[in-house]
């Protein structure tokens, strides 16, 4: 294999090492953006949990049981 067989080669195998690194960066960014959507979702959740257990129950306070 002579230099210029060498860099046929590594000229290759860096175009699929950055086809590669953009697949991952994609897949990265797709997931980054779902975790945003459901953090999102969670503190709306939690939000709208405590309205209705306030409106439920105003006078229960969340404690622990008198054994523990």
């Amino acid at each position: 294999m002579n230099i210029e067989d060498q860099l046929i080669d590594l000229e290759i195998r860096l175009t699929h090492m950055d086809d590669t690194v953009e697949q991952l960066n994609q897949v990265v960014t797709a997931q980054q953006k779902t975790i945003d959507r459901l953090e999102h979702l969670i503190i709306k959740m939690a939000r709208e949990h405590s309205e209705m257990k306030e409106q439920l129950a105003p006078d229960i306070v969340d404690s622990r049981p008198p054994h523990y």
